[in-house]
């Protein structure tokens, strides 16, 4: 019997029409919580029925990119956990590793306010918070950082100073390729800011290697 024709690059069209549509939603959400699924649609270049055909509805879209959000940080998370590191260096190894997949952290935040609820998007992002609340432990324990926060609050900030940076490099007012996010944790952790800066030096190349090294 032969085969349809066209059906491989149909299933590769459909493919690629999906990862656009994600994409492009993880993009522009990060952005504007409230854009419609038409918007969606025109900026992704394709017709509102294929987004639909994929996506039944927002809520089905949301899923899709939380579950897709929620592993990449996952992965970020476990490629960043040091525990026989010293604390400052284990702080910059988790800061740089996720810098990455900060756009998507920063997008889960701000659907939390607008569709999935905190509870949700606390469990999703629970595997980083209890990571970087495990190393702050850590290093206030060592006194490596200032301990007049307890961990899991001093975290708390840490993230919120972390989404607003992302921010003002989406909006062109800081460039930055991760080093300077890190330093500026270090430094609101409690590092003096020379050993801050030696620290994420020393410690920068290595998560460029090992990122490319995994593709």
């Amino acid at each position: 019997m032969p085969k349809p024709v066209g059906r491989v690059p149909q299933r590769r069209n459909a493919r690629s029409n999906r990862a656009r549509i994600l994409e492009t939603a993880r993009r522009e959400l990060g952005r504007n919580p409230d854009i419609t699924l038409e918007e969606l649609a025109r900026l992704a270049g394709v017709v509102r029925r294929t987004l639909f055909g994929h996506f039944p509805g927002r809520a089905a879209l949301l899923e899709a990119l939380a579950e897709e959000a929620s592993e990449a940080i996952r992965d970020a998370a476990a490629a960043g956990v040091q525990p026989e590191e010293p604390a400052e260096r284990a702080l910059a190894y988790f800061a740089l590793s996720m810098w990455p997949v900060g756009d998507r952290y920063r997008m889960l935040l701000a659907l939390a306010q607008r569709d999935l609820g905190a509870e949700r998007v606390a469990g999703l992002l629970k595997p980083a918070r209890d990571e970087i609340t495990a190393i702050l432990e850590r290093g206030q324990r060592d006194g490596v950082f200032h301990a007049h926060l307890p961990p899991a609050v001093l975290s708390a900030g840490l993230e919120a100073m972390t989404v607003a940076l992302l921010e003002q490099v989406n909006i062109g007012a800081l460039e930055d390729d991760g080093t300077r996010s890190a330093v500026a944790m270090l430094i609101t952790a409690g590092v003096p800011e020379k050993q801050a800066r030696a620290v994420v030096d020393d410690v920068a190349p290595t998560v460029t290697a090992e990122a490319a090294a995994d593709g």
